[in-house]
């Protein structure tokens, strides 16, 4: 990427940029997204990311709690909800921009009835960030999980609201996953130092990490030496 963003026009320099952000954040997430695996094996071990996300919502199901998961890639979505349902022993929804309306109407009642039990019943509820994100009802959650980071807190913030909606009675607890010493770490660092100037600086999406200088970006897209010294 660095080898070819100087000889890139504007367009082209914010496309490779982008383009390089969703793969490293794929592999924040889980080689197995990146590497567009078709046969899945030891999810759970080869990511941190999946085996913190299994033991919390293990113990939200413990105490009897109802979970959303928001993660933008489809792919994932499908993992987390494949390793949910093994491990757990119980049903997950996932819905997505190509879920059909009738589907995605049956999940939401029957993820709010909380009259629900055996194989009818579903507490936990994963969701792509973009089709999840407006319109929907799912007060019957009080734990939100953000698998992977959108960089446009706005964004955020609206798909966790999907469980503040009136007749909510209990307080929500939201967890947002960060993979330290990478660029999530970094530029969830940014955003909470500019917070009082979202609107200005992060309103548009990711659009903004473009037009960082070459010397921004290297440093967001180094790997902490601290943390791989304490891997090692």
């Amino acid at each position: 990427m660095f080898d070819g963003l100087d000889q890139a026009d504007d367009m082209a320099r914010r496309g490779l940029i982008l383009a390089t952000l969703t793969k490293l954040k794929q592999i924040c997430n889980h080689p197995a997204l990146f590497l567009k695996e078709g046969n899945l094996f030891n999810i759970r071990e080869r990511s941190n990311k999946v085996d913190r996300l299994l033991a919390m919502v293990e113990e939200v199901r413990q105490q009897g709690d109802r979970c959303l998961i928001f993660t933008q890639f489809v792919g994932m979505g499908q993992m987390l909800r494949q390793i949910l349902q093994k491990e757990l022993g119980e049903q997950a929804f996932f819905l997505h921009g190509g879920t059909p309306k009738g589907q995605r109407d049956e999940m939401i009642a029957r993820f709010q009835d909380r009259t629900l039990v055996g194989p009818k019943a579903c507490h936990i509820f994963i969701l792509s960030l973009k089709a999840g994100g407006v319109g929907l009802n799912l007060t019957a959650a009080n734990h939100v999980f953000h698998f992977d980071r959108w960089w446009n807190p706005a964004v955020e913030n609206q798909a966790t609201d999907r469980s503040h909606r009136i007749g909510q009675q209990r307080h929500v607890q939201v967890h947002k996953f960060i993979s330290l010493g990478t660029l999530e770490e970094r530029i969830d660092e940014m955003i909470e130092r500019k917070q009082e100037l979202n609107q200005q600086i992060v309103g548009g999406g990711e659009s903004w990490i473009t037009e960082l200088s070459t010397g921004e970006l290297r440093e967001i897209f180094t790997l902490r030496k601290e943390w791989l010294e304490l891997d090692l």
